[in-house]
């Protein structure tokens, strides 16, 4: 067991924190190793909107200068974790992240402009209105060659488009679980009439799909992943294995 994992098998069980706890360590430097493959550089500013106890968080601030790493929680108890347990104390002074506890997704309170945008597991809770202000405030606080990695649920045969205007799920306002699902096409239009395109990465472990955001058409990972790939890509590679 990891050094991290360790300190969240710790953590009050009574207790949600957001994120399950089993799996906590690898899902998190996933997170760092698709940032990576997306063009992530030490000196990149980043946006981790919805960083909760920092799960990404951690291995971000770890690998970015000083200074670099900027998240926003409005569960401030699960944010105080993260700062208190899982971080290091002389990492938190080292590195000096940004901490913000708005519930407006609203990036500019941090008054830079940004090369990545990370919101996992956030769209999977998130209104399209949400959804809507994150792609605005991607536009409005973003450098012009930055990227936005999110995830979503996509909508289809294994559940509906959601249609409410309310967050779902736990939140600094709700103990209440849930995820919802979105259209892929709804994004794909919402993001077109920003100028923004989007490409499908592929599918994570939980059934979340990864999306990568940004103004440019040609936008593409730097690396590929077996772990991306698709069903057929990985069946084809065995098939071909076996031929040889």
């Amino acid at each position: 067991m990891g050094r991290v994992q360790a300190r969240v098998e710790g953590l009050d069980r009574s207790t949600f924190h957001g994120v399950p706890i089993a799996g906590f360590e690898d899902a998190g430097r996933r997170q760092l190793i698709l940032l990576l493959m997306a063009g992530l550089e030490p000196g990149s500013k980043v946006v981790d909107i919805g960083c909760g106890m920092l799960r990404a968080g951690y291995w971000l601030i770890h690998f970015l200068d000083p200074g670099c790493y900027h998240g926003i929680e409005p569960h401030t108890g699960r944010l105080d974790l993260g700062r208190g347990s899982i971080l290091e104390q002389d990492t938190l002074a080292q590195k000096r992240p940004r901490f913000d506890a708005n519930a407006d997704f609203d990036t500019s309170v941090f008054g830079t402009r940004f090369d990545v945008f990370l919101a996992y597991s956030i769209w999977t809770h998130a209104a399209k209105r949400h959804i809507e202000i994150m792609l605005d405030r991607f536009l409005a606080d973003s450098t012009p060659q930055a990227f936005f990695l999110t995830s979503v649920l996509p909508s289809g045969w294994r559940g509906a488009d959601h249609a409410g205007d309310a967050w779902v799920g736990t939140s600094h306002e709700s103990a209440t679980p849930g995820c919802i699902r979105h259209s892929l096409r709804w994004i794909e239009a919402a993001c077109r009439r920003r100028d923004l395109h989007m490409r499908r990465l592929g599918r994570e472990r939980d059934g979340q799909t990864w999306l990568l955001i940004s103004r440019d058409p040609d936008r593409q990972l730097l690396f590929s992943s077996v772990w991306l790939d698709g069903p057929w890509a990985r069946l084809e590679r065995r098939v071909k294995r076996l031929n040889r």
